[in-house]
């Protein structure tokens, strides 16, 4: 059987491409392939179109109709993210069973590892909103509202997805005039993901603090949840799995407030407080009468504890005499 030949790059642009895609210890920003169906209606095109704004420039988006039913046979939607170097997949399209569909997905090892099928119940452009919109590139401060979040892990998952896609980059430190940009993710009781998009202004408060007020810029999004493909436990945990280089260690006697600031505590042996050396400064120097009155306390009881030996050694001595005497007298009897 002949082996496979494998066809190394000649060019500083071929190996430079393989380089990229080689794996890291720290990843490049996931790519999002944006694409529509056989059929596509209107809506979703100008929703996948709004949608690759707040992705840009970490998306693709295809222009022509693709041929492709993620749910039934997802290897060309894989064959198109491993060609364009995507883990993170949006698809439109529109059917007579199923109108406005959108679905999200992401690729772990050149497979659908989980995708959500939403049906959009409700949409308003970016362009009718008249606001005023965010510079471009903004990385967006994404809130999730509702308690029902946590109820089942379909509904976890599905937000791990949602901040998986939107979320731009990891960051350690903010500066408050940079934030600009709400991403809100709403879960209502008849689970309706409501998405909304805020532009935010800061605004004199009289202050230290600004006053922070939120105007709706668009898209707006009712999403109702229709069909899921969600990974199993085991192959979930090893696509979430860090080296061990990135895994945080746990340091022992440092805490961390609900503001993010650090506490340590550092245990100390006891320490004599008399034996530690300070500075010698001019104003913490005896004066001439304290240091006379300390000699003269020092030569008294040095006295005083000369003439309690003395008087222990008379005691002694009388007391021996005594029994001398003592002695004597039981002789003679």
């Amino acid at each position: 059987m002949a082996s496979l030949r494998v066809k190394k790059p000649t060019t500083r642009k071929g190996k430079k491409a393989l380089e990229e895609r080689e794996p890291k210890t720290i990843e490049n920003l996931k790519k999002t392939l944006i694409m529509e169906g056989r059929k596509c209606s209107n809506e979703i095109r100008q929703a996948l179109k709004d949608l690759n704004l707040f992705k840009k420039p970490n998306s693709r988006m295809m222009r022509r109709n693709n041929d492709v039913t993620p749910f039934e046979d997802a290897t060309p939607l894989e064959h198109l993210a491993k060609t364009n170097d995507c883990h993170l997949f949006l698809f439109g399209s529109t059917s007579k069973k199923r109108p406005n569909n959108l679905i999200m997905g992401r690729i772990y090892e050149e497979q659908v590892l989980d995708m959500i099928e939403f049906g959009i119940d409700h949409y308003t452009a970016l362009e009718k909103f008249k606001t005023e919109k965010i510079s471009q590139f903004t990385k967006p401060v994404i809130v999730f509202n509702g308690y029902k979040w946590k109820l089942t892990e379909e509904l976890r998952r599905i937000k791990n997805l949602l901040l998986d896609m939107f979320r731009i980059d990891q960051i350690e430190s903010i500066r408050l005039q940079g934030i600009e940009h709400v991403l809100s993710f709403t879960l209502t009781d008849d689970l309706t993901i409501l998405v909304r998009s805020y532009r935010i202004q800061l605004k004199k408060s009289g202050q230290r603090t600004p006053r922070i007020e939120l105007t709706e810029m668009g898209p707006s999004l009712d999403l109702s949840i229709r069909r899921t493909k969600i990974a199993s436990d085991s192959l979930y945990k090893t696509a979430m799995r860090q080296p061990a280089i990135l895994r945080v260690t746990k340091r022992k006697n440092v805490t961390r407030d609900e503001l993010g600031n650090v506490h340590g505590r550092v245990h100390v042996g006891k320490q004599d407080i008399n034996a530690l050396q300070t500075r010698k400064m001019k104003g913490l120097r005896k004066t001439a009468e304290e240091k006379r009155t300390e000699r003269a306390n020092k030569k008294s009881r040095l006295s005083g504890s000369a003439d309690a030996s003395m008087d222990e050694g008379v005691d002694g001595d009388s007391s021996g005499e005594a029994n001398d005497g003592m002695d004597a007298d039981s002789g003679e009897e």
